[in-house]
């Protein structure tokens, strides 16, 4: 049963969530986790990856419909690497449900401290790389879609920071493009990781809801201070990269004690 008071942290924690991803973009959502686990007190890991994964399909839905507005997402390619990545997802999901759950913590601080590196490397100079021409083999597009459908699987997160950049590895497509089209994988991972863990029993389904609910208020006050604080994106990633670092440390020190290594 939620109390009131796991109520007002998931709201705050869904907020946090929100608020990130609308100040930086992406990576926002590898916080859900961390803050279901030491912010609201949720005592099992599986069970705050499985409700997780359903917080984050719903909100990378939200964000999709607004790109396919707009004509960002392109479709062909979508449908093949989330097609493909789905099987990845589900044998990711899979892997994690029989991994102790301190052991896929300690993975998943590793993987943070992997975001936070990638998120510093766009800060040292706002110079942009030139962009590479588009391709349309789809061999590429399969590969890294199974590769990232299992990452995202195994650790019930939305993965757009690893699929942004196969998208881009890939194609050669467009920036806006590779992020538009990364929301259909997004969802289409998160929707299989979901199911897996409902299956097993390890989603909060009011919690997820309190997450998202928290997520979309704080995804506007996000949207607005990315907006306010526009002229200094870099320092903004680099902050938030900072933040990430903090909480991977965290997350490996206690995985640590809880596996009694120290």
């Amino acid at each position: 049963m939620t109390d009131l008071a796991q109520i007002a942290l998931g709201l705050g924690s869904g907020g946090i969530i929100g608020f990130t991803l609308g100040l930086v973009g992406g990576g926002g959502s590898i916080l859900a986790v961390p803050l279901l686990l030491y912010v609201v007190g949720m005592a099992d890991p599986h069970r705050a990856i499985g409700t997780s994964a359903v917080a984050v399909t719903v909100n990378a839905l939200f964000n999709l419909a607004s790109h396919a507005r707009a004509g960002n997402v392109r479709w062909a390619c979508a449908g093949v690497f989330a097609g493909a990545g789905v099987g990845g997802a589900l044998v990711g999901a899979a892997c994690g449900k029989v991994i102790n759950g301190q052991h896929l913590l300690f993975l998943f601080a590793l993987v943070m401290l992997g975001v936070g590196g990638l998120m510093t490397r766009g800060c040292r100079t706002g110079a942009q790389p030139p962009a590479p021409a588009e391709r349309t083999t789809m061999t590429p597009v399969l590969l890294y879609g199974v590769a990232t459908g299992f990452c995202s699987g195994f650790f019930g997160i939305g993965g757009g920071f690893l699929i942004v950049p196969a998208l881009l590895a890939a194609t050669g497509m467009p920036m806006l493009n590779a992020i538009a089209t990364s929301l259909v994988a997004v969802c289409a991972f998160g929707l299989t990781t979901s199911l897996s863990y409902a299956a097993a029993g390890m989603v909060d389904l009011p919690m997820a809801a309190i997450l998202v609910a928290g997520g979309m208020a704080g995804g506007l006050g996000g949207t607005l201070a990315a907006r306010s604080l526009g002229r200094q994106p870099q320092r903004l990633r680099l902050i938030f990269a900072c933040l990430i670092f903090i909480v991977a440390v965290y997350m490996m020190w206690r995985s640590v004690r809880a596996m009694g290594l120290v």
